[in-house]
């Protein structure tokens, strides 16, 4: 049987630019995606923009433009993130697209002949910004103005007809979905506060809007659109192609596998999502997980503190990989993280420069000086070589398991960790000591080291792609099709062709004083 496995990003509102929430989620979710191909799993991930709403019509009208082709334009500036945040989505949803229109009215359709769809009068606190209604207990005052007390959005007193989701009906089937399944929402601590909020009782769930005019409209009543987060979390199925079930991509790839999401909207994918999906007879993804926000200086960024670091102007100035590495080392995943500038260097010079890079530099370098820039081969490894190899071997399972759980830090940890050992390795083994002497100790040392290289290299190639993509090719591996079968295997290093040109992988920043 082939394995499939199927990741997904949130959908980003494009009414602005993107930010670094935005580039964290992504990120996080490709080196998931890069890791499971590694495993040889048969990867889809999906990762797009949500394009309906009162906010975007709002934006829209401001900017003088068409609702689509303002999406269109903006869209376009998250498809261009992809690229620049080297990411390897499989595809790219848009709401406005034709197959996702198709899939929120089948579902629009399954949850009306489930007898869970009413319409009645709504009134209540909505918020704009989140395209959320919030509860009295929900919101506060601040400053005479009323605002949600989670995200800080300002709110507004709304009193419209609409159609209702008779959420209050899968209280005690949620509640016994999360006992069966432990593992779907994670971290642990998001668990809880999704439990503690669904056993307080669930309300009905206002699900179509009339206040405003983009989306999709509801079947046989016009005048009332698809309420924004139904629409928007059909997404998932959507690429799919569903209500096409039996289509080979449906069937290959749902239930998804994991939803990376932020903590902020936890509720809509853990609660609603899976009502939604209760309700419309069709199988729940197997996890969500809700990271923390990104934090600058400890502080949530905002255009009034005026501390938002962005991630495009990062990337310039420091490098895609280097951002990628720092936000997955710095951030405890499923925790808020801190970030700067400050230590955005420190980890770049520490981990990258002065170890991975320094350590791949000065054995390539020694190589071309003393072998012939061949990769010398040696079956004759003492204890010490076969411990490097074997610890990071051994090591295996439990990198699999930690990346299967998410807990992407202490993979980080762990395997930052054998490139130290690496470097400890080659410095007590002291090759240019032996190479007179004892030329084939020398060959053994330079064997194993490279052989390390290799192996540190694939493991780390889900989270620094470019840099180590170009050490495996400077030793002669294909990186189309490296996997973790590769580190289990001692005979793929090629001993006959020179390695190619050695360059500096991660230049250090010198402190700007």
């Amino acid at each position: 049987m082939s394995k499939n496995f199927y990741i997904t990003t949130p959908i980003y509102y494009p009414s602005g630019k993107p930010h670094m929430g935005h580039a964290y989620s992504s990120i996080v979710a490709d080196i998931f995606a890069r890791f499971k191909r590694l495993q040889n799993y048969n990867v889809l991930f999906l990762t797009g923009t949500d394009e309906h709403g009162q906010k975007i019509q709002k934006e829209a009208k401001k900017n003088n433009k068409d609702p689509k082709i303002f999406c269109d334009e903006i869209s376009e500036t998250f498809r261009s993130l992809t690229k620049i945040l080297n990411l390897s989505n499989d595809d790219f949803i848009r709401t406005t697209e034709k197959r996702h229109h198709q899939s929120v009215i089948e579902i629009w359709n399954r949850l009306v002949d489930s007898g869970d769809i009413y319409l009645d009068k709504y009134s209540g606190w909505y918020s704009v910004s989140d395209e959320a209604f919030y509860d009295e207990d929900e919101v506060e005052d601040n400053s005479g103005k009323k605002i949600s007390i989670s995200s800080g959005s300002p709110v507004e007193w709304v009193e419209e007809e609409s159609y209702f989701f008779k959420l209050s009906a899968w209280t005690v089937k949620l509640l016994e979905f999360y006992k069966k399944n432990p593992n779907f929402i994670l971290p642990t601590s998001r668990k809880n506060e999704v439990v503690k909020f669904v056993e307080k009782g669930l309300k009905d769930l206002s699900i179509s809007r009339t206040f405003f005019t983009w989306g999709i409209p509801v079947p046989k009543n016009k005048k009332h659109l698809i309420y924004f987060w139904l629409d928007a979390l059909t997404n998932y199925i959507s690429a799919l192609n569903f209500p096409e079930v039996e289509n080979k991509k449906y069937k290959d790839f749902w239930p998804a596998d994991i939803h990376i999401i932020g903590k902020d909207i936890l509720r809509f994918h853990a609660v609603f999502w899976p009502a939604f999906l209760l309700a419309a007879k069709l199988p729940l993804p197997k996890r969500v997980f809700g990271h923390g926000w990104i934090l600058s200086d400890d502080k949530k960024m905002s255009k009034s503190l005026g501390n938002i670091l962005d991630p495009i102007e990062i990337i310039e100035k420091y490098g895609i990989d280097q951002l990628r590495y720092y936000l997955v080392k710095e951030v405890s995943l499923g925790n808020d993280g801190s970030i700067s500038l400050d230590n955005l260097k420190n980890c770049i010079n520490n981990d990258l420069a002065n170890n991975y890079g320094n350590l791949c530099q000065r054995v390539f370098s020694f190589i071309k000086k003393n072998c012939n820039n061949r990769i010398p081969f040696s079956s004759k490894l003492n204890d010490s070589d076969k411990k490097l190899l074997n610890d990071l071997k051994n090591s295996l399972p439990n990198l699999i398991s930690l990346m299967n759980t998410q807990e992407l830090n202490e993979y980080i940890k762990t395997v930052v960790g054998f490139s130290f050992d690496a470097n400890k390795y080659f410095n007590d083994s002291e090759p240019w000591a032996v190479k007179k002497n004892d030329p084939e100790r020398m060959n053994a040392i330079l064997f194993t080291i490279v052989e390390q290289i290799k192996n540190i290299s694939i493991l780390l190639n889900p989270i620094i792609t470019n840099a180590t993509n170009k050490v495996l090719s400077m030793i002669n591996i294909t990186t189309e099709n490296i996997s973790i079968d590769k580190i289990k295997d001692n005979n793929i290093l090629n001993n006959k062709k020179e390695i190619g040109n050695i360059e500096i992988l991660f230049t250090k920043i010198e402190d700007d004083n």
